[in-house]
Order: C-alpha cells, then structure tokens, then sequence
C-alpha cells in the first residue's frame, strides 16, 4: 500500500460536489480519527443525520454529525467498547440504517479471530442494544439448514421490510482479513476459512431462518427496488458467480446460482455490485483485473453481460446514479 497523505491518519473528508461552485471536485474540509483502524464502510442513519464508520482493525466506531454544516462534518462519538459491549465481536464492518437503530455486521471474533461473529444493534445515539449471533451447526438458534454449511461466518446485511426479511452474507476473520494479500492467497489453510452461506432472518423478531449455501465468500448484497421485486443478488469472492436470493410463488425464500462473472478459473474477485434504478441492470466490479461489467437483470435469474470495462487496477466500489446517467468508483479495498 502507500503511506498515506497529511497527518497519515484516518480520516473523514469533505468532496465540494456543487459543479457550479469555485471549489467543485476538491476536497473542502476533513476530520482527522487519529491512527490507522483501518477504516472501511460507513452509513447514514435513517434520518441522515448522522454517519457511522467501522474500522476493521482497532474496532472502533466513528460517528459523525452530518447535518449541522454538511460541509463540515463533526466527529460526535467515537464507540471504543464495541467487543466488549457485543460480547466479543470484531471487525465492524457494514453499517446499516433501521428506524432509530443501526444493524453492524462483525467480521471476527475475539477468542480465536476466525469467521465465527455477529449482528450488533445499536441506537442511532450510540447506545449497545443486542448481539445476534450466526447460526452455526453447533446452535442453529431455530434456522433451517438448506445444505452443507452453517458457518457462522458474516459480511453485509441488506433488509426487505415489507417482507420482514433480512439478509447476511459471508466473508472471512480477522486472522485472514489482517493477512498480506498475495500471502494469504498463496496459504492453504487460510483459503478453507472463508464463509460458504447467507442467511435468512425474521426482520423484525431478530431470527434466523434458513442457512443457504452460497459456496466463495458471497459479499455485497443488493435488493431489487420496485416493490414488488421480492429478490436481491449477491456475488461470491472466490467462485466469481452470481448469485438470486428469492422469494418463490409459495412465499418460500430460495438461493440460487443465476451467472459467471468473467472466467471464474481465473478468480478476477467480484467485490461491489450496485442495481439500477429500474432493476434492469446490474455493475459488478472486480478486483484482480481492475474491470467493471455490466449485466442485464430484466430476467433476474437470467443475467447477461452485455458491457465491461477497465477502469484501473483494483476497482472496488461503485455506485450507480439514480438517474442511470452516472457511476462513481473507488480503487484499492
């Protein structure tokens, strides 16, 4: 990696997005959090009114007053007991909005730092509320085991209210995740401890219901928007598929394997995904060959790649605009 800019701190900035303004595309304002926590996803609570960043390293979480001054962000609350709080879930990862709470995934664990982790609800104030943990073939909690595994293994989380449905995905631990890239790629024993499931759960009583099998790592989740498109993707790491999560005609939820993303052999590590706004059109990015592709999803369990890409070594996120006209990407992980 490189050593970063500045103070080489962790920081929160401020991008001028106005085109009309003097300052359009430069960076107006920052916040520095002090060390390298290795900051990752953040998110808005459901009023937007505040910011929450995970950090996958020190576990700490930063939440950031948003709408004071927009401009400039104020650092309000730094939650430093996130293990102990949660019962010893590491890694807070995915930050996502419920009405007057934040759902946090947890990569890791502090007994062993392998997959095996949680949910964590807080209040939008801060406030610790529950740890629900992943069902694992030790502790089902109730869940219907569809096939091999019940890892207990978590990456992101994506909800269907009115559908009382929410989603995990899975990843890998600490020890992994903490690892050298190209040494961990190139360690046995660390490629087996990747997550192979999603999970179904009761949104509103906290449940798990069904464990899928989605085998290579499934990360980003992403649902369908029109409200009566009762399906979301997700698209697995290591096996580069994507994948349909789905309710069937007898209100069943189902998982099923719909597409390759590039040549799977050659592992080109599909990580963001993001559905237009008229769900005809999904942007999968991969991380080894710096590609974007884009598939059409007017038949959800018949995608096709009609477009890719380069867009530059080691593509990460991307975001689509809701207009469709525009897409916004970022490098590294």
């Amino acid at each position: 990696g490189m050593e970063g800019v500045g103070d080489e701190q962790d920081k929160m900035v401020t991008v001028d997005v106005n085109p009309k303004s003097k300052t359009y595309g430069k960076v107006i304002h920052s916040v520095s959090v002090g060390g390298r926590n290795e900051a990752h996803h953040s998110d808005f609570t459901d009023d937007r009114r505040y910011l929450w960043a995970g950090t996958l390293d020190t576990n700490k979480i930063f939440v950031f007053d948003v709408h004071s001054d927009p401009a400039k962000p104020k650092l309000v609350k730094t939650i430093t007991d996130f293990v102990a709080k949660s019962g010893g879930v590491v890694g807070p990862h995915s930050t996502y909005a419920l009405p007057g709470r934040m759902i946090i995934t947890g990569l890791s664990n502090n007994k062993d730092h392998g997959g095996r982790t949680a949910l964590v609800e807080y209040t939008n104030e801060g406030d610790y509320v529950a740890t629900y943990w992943i069902p694992t073939d030790s502790n089902l909690q109730g869940a219907i085991k569809t096939g091999k595994y019940a890892d207990g293994y978590n990456y992101d989380v994506r909800v269907l209210p009115r559908r009382n449905l929410m989603l995990t995905s899975s990843f890998t631990g600490w020890s992994n995740y903490m690892m050298d890239f190209g040494k961990m790629l190139g360690d046995k024993e660390a490629m087996k401890r990747f997550g192979n499931t999603m999970v179904q759960w009761d949104l509103h009583a906290r449940q798990p219901k069904k464990v899928f099998d989605v085998p290579g790592a499934p990360l980003e989740i992403r649902c369908a928007w029109e409200p009566t498109h009762n399906y979301c993707f997700s698209t697995t790491a290591l096996t580069s598929k994507i994948w349909l999560i789905y309710e069937d005609k007898g209100g069943e939820w189902q998982a099923k394997e719909v597409a390759d993303i590039g040549d799977p052999s050659k592992i080109p590590l599909p990580v963001d995904i993001s559905i237009s706004s008229d769900d005809k059109r999904l942007w999968v990015n991969t991380f080894m060959d710096g590609k974007t592709r884009l598939f059409d999803i007017s038949d959800p369990f018949k995608p096709k790649q009609v477009y890719e890409q380069k867009i530059g070594s080691q593509v990460n996120m991307v975001s689509s605009s809701w207009d469709g006209k525009r897409l916004y990407y970022t490098s590294s992980l």
